[in-house]
């Protein structure tokens, strides 16, 4: 096995946050940033993994044997480390039998290398970029991998492996991915506005688990407003999409939308992305948009043109 380089890009979900999970379509957008893996071989039958930041700056470091990837070294982040080897010991087992026996030379070893190429606590997929990148090393099934180990939709595996913005739908269980167009006339006037913090998707699908009403109507209804999304010619019709996303989520997870909370007095509007609370959300605006969020003390503000590939 030579050495190799992988790539796979970030993500933002545009719509749908939760009620992916239960078929209902989102607007899913890959984003210009993303995550590096390099593989190196090694005489020595063991793992090393080293993963740098945006800044080049090493923030994690292990090493495991290449028989049950049991933990040799770990630097202080222990917990990081036994998820890493979670994904390890998962991807071990749907390995093809011809990669397998590549793989598991008893006299080979590889360094593993990753790069982010954006902040860890903006939300961008840290992990689902490092899943896609083992994965197409391992040659195995992303979408396998991640249900094996994080679970979730997969649209952020999906975004990984697309250039393009997608629709993305679970059918069944199955991801149905397609990739279309989403080239807004009014992109200009959107922004990408970080919370500085980042969330756990894990608590928000908790509150959405205990709603009591009719998933697969509020399904229905937030496919109909991805289409709003995707179709939207003027600012006024995809705001209004967004107010009435922010709404039915809302209601379903008993929380108050961002603007509420937050944005009162925001002359534009916005919209959480993903798990509510965190990450970044979407502000509709213009020039003055920047200025305003960095008064009040959020100063990661990106434009689409910067964000979105």
């Amino acid at each position: 096995m030579l050495d190799k380089t992988f790539y796979s890009n970030g993500k933002l979900l545009l719509t749908a946050e939760y009620l992916v999970l239960d078929g209902a379509k989102a607007l899913a957008l890959p984003t210009k940033f993303g995550q590096d893996l390099v593989v190196e071989e090694l005489n020595s039958p063991k793992l090393i993994w080293k993963s740098f930041d945006e800044n080049n700056n090493s923030w994690f470091e292990a090493e495991f044997d290449m028989n049950g990837f049991e933990i040799i070294k770990s630097d202080k982040d222990i917990q990081t480390t036994k998820t890493l080897q979670n994904i390890l010991k998962e991807a071990k087992k749907i390995i093809p039998i011809d990669i397998r026996t590549e793989f598991l030379k008893n006299s080979n070893g590889f360094q593993i290398t990753t790069k982010l190429s954006f902040p860890r606590n903006w939300g961008l997929g840290t992990s689902s970029t490092l899943i896609n990148n083992i994965a197409k090393w391992l040659k195995v099934s992303s979408f396998e991998l991640l249900k094996n180990s994080f679970g979730g939709s997969g649209y952020d595996i999906a975004c990984a492996e697309n250039n393009t913005p997608i629709l993305f739908r679970l059918i069944n269980g199955k991801p149905i991915i397609e990739s279309i167009e989403f080239n807004p006339p009014f992109k200009e006037q959107l922004y990408f506005v970080h919370l500085n913090k980042k969330q756990n998707s894990r608590e928000g699908i908790k509150n959405y688990r205990n709603f009591s009403g009719s998933i697969q109507e509020i399904s229905n209804e937030i496919s109909v407003l991805t289409e709003m999304f995707l179709t939207a010619k003027d600012i006024k019709t995809f705001e209004n999409a967004m107010l009435q996303h922010e709404g039915i989520i809302s209601n379903v997870i008993k929380e108050k939308p961002i603007q509420k909370v937050l944005f009162s007095d925001y002359f534009g509007q916005t919209k959480n992305l993903g798990a509510w609370g965190g990450d970044f959300i979407l502000a509709t605006g213009n020039k003055k948009t920047p200025a305003y969020f960095k008064s009040k003390g959020f100063h990661t503000v990106i434009s689409y043109k910067d964000m979105i590939l």
